[in-house]
């Protein structure tokens, strides 16, 4: 005689998929924290060099215009 498996879920079952979930989630919950850490250091670095790019840009158009302001006045003092 054979005998059939019992297709249903013993309540042990149950609770090992349980746990295991369990702590498949707190092994997520680690990892997003510690990718969200990451993401803020890269924002906080992008933001630095935004601000770097446009000190740059001001630097350049200031000299672009004493420059420019700088061979107008020599030209009509002449």
């Amino acid at each position: 005689m054979t005998t059939t498996p019992n297709p249903e879920p013993t309540l042990s079952d149950v609770i090992q998929k349980l746990d295991k979930l369990s702590t498949d989630v707190e092994q997520l919950s680690s990892h997003v924290e510690k990718l969200s850490s990451e993401v803020k250091k890269f924002d906080e670095r992008f933001s630095d060099y935004r601000q770097a790019t446009q000190w740059v840009v001001q630097l350049a158009f200031t000299l672009i215009a004493s420059a420019t302001i700088t061979v107008i006045i020599t030209s009509v003092l002449k």
